[in-house]
């Protein structure tokens, strides 16, 4: 009797991926550049045999780089994790690395079901800029005012709408409304360190939250101006984005 073989059945997966964001144009499958997506994809369809689409936590942007970018995926294999995530790693360019391979069920989607993010921001403040820190810390050489810069931070932690310290949207958001559990400014030796995390972000808002951070860390915006560019609830000149580089998502929690 002539045997054949059973195609497997749909099987879940949540990737956890880092990346240096430098060469790509953002996470999300653009038309003008290659993704962090699209290598992905890539990956995962020679490891499948067939297009595979993969559903990322939210986007990063060009050179915005990423330690927990989560994703989610349906493939059809027989592999065990384990053998999944070394053939991924083997199929992946070296910027790209996916750290964790853990099977779901189809409840599980890596922008739905999150329930936050944090995001840490790095400053290199030296003089001369540190050549192994240039593609991911911003190079900020003027003195910033660090005690100025966590009295600033107090004010923006809690539940406020985010829309002074936010761009105009990729897509439309029902609220700017957003919490912010945790803003925290570590300074070790050069280098400054933001981490904030959230129950959701607006587009570009860790960055202009930064922005903002820095010029009060300059002197050129006092803390009760930003209380004041918060409560107008609009975007005006007194906010300025930070550069992309120095940005990395750091983890997704569910």
């Amino acid at each position: 009797m002539r045997q054949t073989s059973l195609q497997p059945k749909p099987r879940h997966f949540k990737l956890t991926v880092t990346y240096d964001g430098t060469q790509y144009v953002g996470w999300q499958l653009q038309p003008n550049g290659e993704t962090v997506q699209e290598v992905v994809e890539l990956a995962l369809a020679k490891i499948d045999g067939r297009a595979v689409r993969v559903h990322g936590s939210g986007r990063t942007d060009a050179g915005v780089h990423a330690r927990g970018q989560v994703a989610n995926c349906t493939l059809r294999t027989h592999l065990p994790t384990a053998t999944l995530l070394r053939a991924l790693n083997a199929n992946l360019p070296k910027d790209v690395r996916v750290v964790r391979v853990q099977e779901t069920d189809t409840k599980f989607h890596a922008r739905f079901s999150a329930r936050g993010k944090e995001y840490h921001y790095q400053i290199d403040c030296g003089t001369v800029t540190d050549p192994f820190l240039r593609l991911y810390a911003w190079h900020h050489p003027r003195p910033l005012n660090v005690a100025a810069m966590r009295r600033a931070a107090r004010l923006l932690k809690g539940r406020h709408d985010f829309s002074a310290l936010s761009a105009n949207p990729m897509r439309p958001v029902e609220t700017n409304v957003r919490t912010i559990s945790k803003l925290s400014i570590i300074k070790e030796g050069n280098v400054i360190t933001i981490a904030v995390a959230a129950d959701g972000f607006l587009y570009k808002m860790v960055r202009s939250i930064v922005g903002a951070l820095v010029k009060v860390g300059e002197g050129r915006l006092t803390v009760e101006e930003l209380r004041a560019v918060v409560k107008a609830k609009k975007r005006s000149a007194l906010v300025e984005t930070a550069p992309a580089h120095g940005l990395f998502l750091w983890r997704v929690f569910y």
